[in-house]
């Protein structure tokens, strides 16, 4: 049986790319899965970083069927200077915890899913080839790093050169869209990249949208932060408008991460409902009364990896037959458009005004919306579902195992 260890820095142990989606695919496909995963003052966390209080207290334990282990984030905090400089050192010893526990494993492959663990991975590489073993690593970057419109000029240039060294050592690149993987091929062309998107597996409960009801009711999945995604404001000012001419609600599942608070305005107490966040098998539950789903991804000027982004919620939506509305961004836009799934709106900044006319638009063209809704589905089960998408993680683990690598994707 191989063995297989995921590197965790900064995400939840629960993460449902990390643990709901790779980890287990492995683990029921017959590899022995152990993920190293961090605690913030000595907690595990969920995914809204709220930590654990009562339960997941030992150092290691098994959680359906993965190996968990545990350490201290306060004790692997490394700086972009420190780990550049530790890898251009042939002899440095990679001495940090993450590096050493993941050595204890003698994994066959080891999985990166930051920056900073992908660090820790090189170490664990090294050192193993020093004892004359060989072990593979892959690079799981979810996002595009660095971003070249978030960082400052100088910290960009450092946080690209640093990856520009590691990615020397990487045996296998996945990411998260077409967009991030042409950057990263301009960067290192021979790098073997795949693209596994972010999607869930199919709703097999599934039952196709009618749109008969005379309401409409708006989603918005996931963690709502102000002027970047899923701003409180537009989601008020978008149901006030909308609730001025037709019987309109706005559901949002998910809501604030840990420690933050939601206010939402006495009149709209009855308009606006927040789940707070919940289960991942729980999702599609939620859906089923939701019409229309709502990506706003603003400020793009500030962060390519909003333009370049395909997100989980946009697939929790066209899982569940819910078409999209968004703004003008790069690969969501070529996605909506080629499989005519939702509506775009022409601007890179769009106003509550602009969501608040769309949604009422197809709220009048129900025939435009079931179509879209058909579509959506459709799309999921021909092509993005998380069981097309296990197949091809499963390519890339038969490829480095059997060390071969058959394609490079240019």
């Amino acid at each position: 049986m191989k063995k297989v260890c995921m590197l965790v820095h900064t995400h939840s142990f629960l993460d449902s790319r990390i643990f709901h989606k790779e980890a287990k695919t492995l683990q029921k496909n017959g590899y022995e899965v152990t993920m190293i995963v961090p605690r913030m003052k000595g907690k595990l966390f969920n995914i809204d970083k709220e930590p654990f209080q009562n339960k997941f207290l030992q150092k290691s334990f098994r959680h359906e069927g993965i190996n968990i282990v545990t350490y201290n984030v306060e004790s692997f905090k490394p700086t972009a200077p420190m780990m550049q400089k530790k890898l251009k050192s042939v002899s440095a010893n990679f001495n940090n915890v993450l590096t050493n526990i993941g050595l204890n494993q003698q994994a066959d492959i080891y999985h990166a899913h930051e920056t900073a663990s992908l660090y820790a991975g090189i170490g664990v590489k090294r050192a193993m080839k020093n004892k004359g073993k060989e072990a593979k690593l892959i690079f799981d970057s979810h996002d595009l790093i660095p971003d070249p419109f978030e960082e400052s000029q100088t910290k960009n240039a450092v946080t690209g050169n640093l990856l520009d060294t590691m990615l020397k050592e990487v045996d296998q690149l996945i990411t998260v869209s077409p967009s991030i993987k042409s950057w990263y091929i301009a960067k290192n062309p021979l790098l073997p990249i795949e693209v596994i998107y972010n999607s869930p597996p199919l709703n097999e409960e599934f039952q196709p949208k009618e749109y008969e009801t005379k309401s409409l009711t708006v989603g918005y999945e996931g963690h709502i932060a102000d002027h970047k995604k899923g701003s409180s404001d537009k989601i008020f000012k978008i149901t006030d408008l909308c609730s001025a001419t037709i019987d309109f609600r706005f559901k949002v599942i998910g809501g604030v991460l840990h420690g933050h608070t939601l206010s939402i305005p006495d009149h709209l107490q009855e308009k606006v409902k927040v789940t707070g966040w919940i289960d991942y098998q729980q999702i599609s539950e939620q859906m089923k009364e939701i019409d229309v789903g709502w990506i706003d991804f603003d400020d793009l000027k500030s962060s390519l990896n909003r333009s370049y982004a395909l997100p989980n919620k946009l697939f929790s939506y066209l899982n569940n037959g819910v078409p999209v509305v968004v703004n003008k961004c790069h690969e969501m836009e070529h996605f909506i458009r080629t499989h005519k799934c939702g509506m775009v709106i022409n601007k890179t900044r769009a106003t509550s005004e602009d969501y608040a006319e769309a949604f009422l638009f197809l709220h009048e063209n129900r025939d435009k919306l079931k179509q879209m809704s058909i579509n959506a589905r459709k799309v999921m089960e021909r092509i993005y579902s998380w069981e097309k998408m296990e197949k091809d993680l499963l390519l890339v683990y038969q490829s480095l195992t059997s060390n071969r690598f058959n394609s490079f994707y240019f």
